[in-house]
């Protein structure tokens, strides 16, 4: 895998779907590992976690508008993750995959969706938003139908609610089969509920169904 992407869970004659699950800025895909797929069980699923140099996609903030060197370093962070889903498909072929983040590898994640790169079969944006501002020339060639889960929280640090909004209106306009949750005073962290949410449709995906983003019992 590019630049040392970690590969875990079932190999390849086990496995019945696919999770490309991106990190945030300062984590590693140890630390994903830690602090969310060590909190479920998914013995049919593989899982890809891509790696960032120096543990950052980019140095600004996703809210901060849209520069010359932030485009290029999103620009070269989206080609890594292409790269990464490229290798997950051919490791994997014909099986359904998932693009997750969190934070700024959810942010990566839903700019990955709306760039027009080859689309995964639902995503996955735990606290999350667009890149740049409503301003910005960003792109809009988001799959119609794609099955999206955004959420955010009024206390996140890092991902105001007013951001969090601007992406679902995004999303909705361009016709995604979304469900967005904003958590109340959740701090910057993947709940339960959220963890719960990934286990459900990777679950669903592996016994090959269409991803329906019920609230998990």
């Amino acid at each position: 895998m590019a630049n040392g992407a970690l590969w875990l869970g079932a190999a390849a004659g086990g496995a019945r779907a696919v999770c490309v699950l991106v990190h945030g800025r300062g984590q590693s895909p140890e630390e994903m590992q830690a602090h969310i797929l060590a909190r479920f069980s998914a013995p049919e699923v593989a899982f890809v976690l891509p790696r960032a140099d120096g543990g950052s996609w980019y140095a600004a903030r996703a809210v901060d508008t849209l520069t010359e060197d932030t485009q290029r370093a999103l620009s070269d962070a989206l080609d890594q993750l292409e790269a990464d889903l490229a290798a997950a498909r051919a490791d994997y072929p014909g099986l359904p995959l998932v693009l997750a983040g969190f934070s700024q590898g959810a942010c990566l994640s839903l700019e990955y969706a709306f760039s027009g790169r080859p689309a995964p079969e639902a995503l996955m944006a735990f606290t999350g938003c667009r890149v740049g501002q409503p301003g910005d020339l960003r792109p809009q060639a988001l799959p119609p139908d794609l099955p999206v889960y955004l959420t955010g929280s009024d206390a996140d640090p890092w991902i105001p609610v007013t951001a969090f909004r601007e992406a679902v209106l995004e999303l909705g306009q361009s016709r995604a089969r979304l469900r967005s949750d904003l958590f109340p005073g959740r701090g910057h962290e993947v709940s339960d509920a959220e963890v719960a949410m990934l286990q459900t449709v990777l679950s669903d995906l592996a016994s090959g169904k269409t991803p329906g983003m019920a609230a998990p019992r």
